[in-house]
């Protein structure tokens, strides 16, 4: 198995600063000093607590108690092995990755599916946009129905590797067996269809696309994970989706499509003050919206609006406009992503022509440009104002029957804020816009919060986060003091390594701090503490690394770490032996005629014990 070098991973942690690889997917700004501060992209929260310090190398989440350097980081949200983790650091940097002496690169067989994935969905996406630009029938004809037909320049092509399955999409089979990808990846990528117990040849892989434009689908990181297929007039009539516009490829190990928004990758960048999200329906729309100069629109992936999509959106914006077609399917859409919004804590706007103008984002930018954005933004309306007008069109006009209605259905739609702040703005606003007193509008809203508790007693992202293990080894051990102590400060290591008596530590399997404490007071007794910079090999589970990178990330402000040492000496030293001089004591006090130990022992034990328990606290030699 390979085994990379531990100078090779010191070096790539200083070379690499950790806001460059969190940044990828966190959206992250000044918090002070050296501090970034984003929404944790590891539980679902409003309030950003996920704190990144690029000097010391370490993130924390205050929240879920998650840690650790820019390897933990990559490893926990790509889901990589250690190896595989430094060696997407290396390559995205340009590092080169030193192995130990006769262990070697990894072969293919020994990297992650989930990374082979990638790699043959790259392969995939130049295969499919050099098929576009090659000087063949294939290559003319959807050249022409991109520029001609769909009207985009051929640059906006080039910047999202558009691409071309021929009629019968030859080439890319042959072009990943050459590459010698895995039968598991060729099988799990979503590319061809299989059967089961056929063998991998050239001739088994029958192409799942097949006469479409391929329009490559990357996540929020930028990778390559899918493709959407538009059907054209080369897609053949035996093509089993045939009649369908667009075809998504199937979900695989790298391609959830209810946890992916098409373009979230560039649009995360150029969001901002007085420039939020723009939600659109598909991703030519989005691709249009681009081309126009409008940055920030994004689309789902053929599906309903989901609220894993709302919640990654929100990481890095809490507004988002909602520009869906005028039509009938898209203003039903509109509203079943109003209250997914509402609960995912965005402040969601909904842009409209006004009027009964029918509004098609595509042919809008098309014909306007990015002037037509600031038209439909002038027109734009609020959340409430969007959903009573959807419910309630004609209001001057309404019966009283039908306002009820209305302001139900509206009410059951604010109820979905988690903000009870959010929810009494709201209110008032559907109460002007229906025409209501603002009384009636909150007994409707406390109708409709009562149902949604009994609905669902706790509401996605609505629940405390879980601790995570390091906050389960408990803060207020006097193992984590010292442990602290011991990091911090290291010339105490060796005084404590001394002072500590093993038997006083709690280094059982669910006591992590315990566990580090021992070992390291272990190593700094024999001499050989590597330092805190040089700590990676003396932790051994990812537990483990996360205790450490929490407590290294902030640093004590301590008048007198000595005086703390000698605190928590104290505290261990009584934890070991109360218990003993306890038992004492009872024992004394219900003498059996049976018992092992006669008054006479247990009265010079007790005295021994509480002779060491006055003991004053030496950090110089063992007591």
């Amino acid at each position: 198995m390979p085994v990379i070098k531990p100078a090779c991973v010191r070096d790539l942690k200083l070379r690499v600063n950790l806001a460059d690889v969190v940044g990828r997917v966190v959206t992250l700004r000044k918090a002070g000093g050296s501090r970034l501060k984003g929404l944790c992209p590891f539980h679902n929260e409003r309030t950003p607590s996920f704190n990144v310090d690029a000097d010391k190398g370490f993130y924390k989440c205050f929240g879920c108690g998650k840690a650790g350097d820019l390897i933990t980081f990559v490893r926990e949200t790509e889901q990589l092995g250690f190896t595989e983790a430094v060696e997407a650091i290396g390559k995205r940097h340009g590092i080169v990755i030193e192995y130990e002496e006769g262990t070697g690169a990894p072969s293919r067989e020994e990297r992650s599916l989930r990374q082979e994935l990638f790699d043959l969905h790259e392969i995939a996406t130049d295969h499919f946009h050099q098929a576009l630009l090659a000087k063949d029938d294939t290559g003319e004809w959807f050249r022409g129905y991109w520029i001609e037909r769909r009207r985009f320049p051929a640059e906006i092509a080039a910047e999202f590797k558009i691409g071309a399955a021929d009629a019968g999409g030859a080439g890319l089979a042959g072009a990943l067996l050459r590459r010698k990808f895995s039968e598991e990846a060729l099988r799990r990528c979503g590319l061809f269809f299989i059967h089961d117990d056929a063998a991998i040849t050239l001739h088994s892989l029958r192409p799942r696309f097949r006469g479409r434009l391929m329009i490559p689908i990357r996540d929020h990181q930028g990778r390559v994970v899918a493709f959407t297929a538009r059907q054209t007039e080369r897609t053949p009539e035996d093509d089993p989706a045939r009649e369908a516009k667009y075809v998504n490829s199937p979900e695989t190990p790298i391609f959830t499509k209810g946890n992916l928004l098409f373009n979230l990758d560039r649009a995360r960048t150029n969001v901002g003050d007085g420039k939020p999200f723009v939600l659109v329906e598909g991703q030519l729309d989005a691709i249009r919206c681009w081309s126009a100069g409008l940055k920030t629109a994004i689309a789902p992936q053929g599906t309903s609006i989901t609220d894993g999509q709302l919640a990654l959106l929100r990481r890095y914006h809490p507004q988002v406009e909602c520009f869906f077609d005028s039509d009938s399917a898209g203003q039903k859409a509109a509203l079943r992503f109003l209250p997914l919004a509402l609960r995912a804590g965005l402040e969601a706007r909904f842009l409209t022509l006004g009027g009964d103008s029918k509004v098609d984002p595509d042919i809008l930018f098309l014909e306007r440009g990015l002037a037509a954005y600031a038209e439909v933004r002038a027109a734009s309306m609020s959340a409430v104002a969007f959903a009573a007008r959807a419910v309630l069109p004609n209001p001057m006009s309404a019966s009283p029957e039908e306002r009820s209605r209305a302001a139900r259905a509206v009410a059951e739609l604010i109820a979905n804020s988690p903000s009870e702040a959010t929810r009494a703005n709201l209110i008032t606003e559907a109460a002007a816009k229906l025409g209501l007193l603002p009384r009636v509008m909150e007994k409707e809203l406390q109708v409709a919060e009562g149902q949604l508790r009994r609905q669902a007693p706790a509401r996605p992202g609505e629940a405390p986060p879980s601790p995570a293990p390091v906050a389960a080894a408990g803060s207020v051990t006097p193992e984590h003091e010292l442990l602290m102590l011991c990091l911090h400060f290291e010339a105490l290591g060796k005084p404590l390594s001394h002072a500590v008596q093993s038997d006083w530590i709690d280094h059982s399997e669910n006591h992590i701090a315990g566990r580090l404490l021992n070992r390291f007071l272990g190593e700094f007794e024999q001499d050989s503490w590597p330092g805190r910079e040089q700590i990676d090999g003396l932790l051994e589970t990812e537990e483990e690394r996360a205790l450490v990178s929490g407590i290294l990330f902030e640093a004590p402000v301590i008048d007198d770490p000595v005086k703390v040492a000698q605190e928590g000496l104290r505290r261990l030293r009584a934890r070991s032996l109360e218990p003993r001089l306890r038992q004492i004591e009872l024992a004394l006090a219900t003498p059996q005629t049976n018992s092992e130990s006669d008054p006479i022992s247990l009265l010079k034990e007790r005295s021994e014990i509480q002779r060491l328990l006055r003991l004053p606290i030496s950090l110089t030699s063992a007591i």
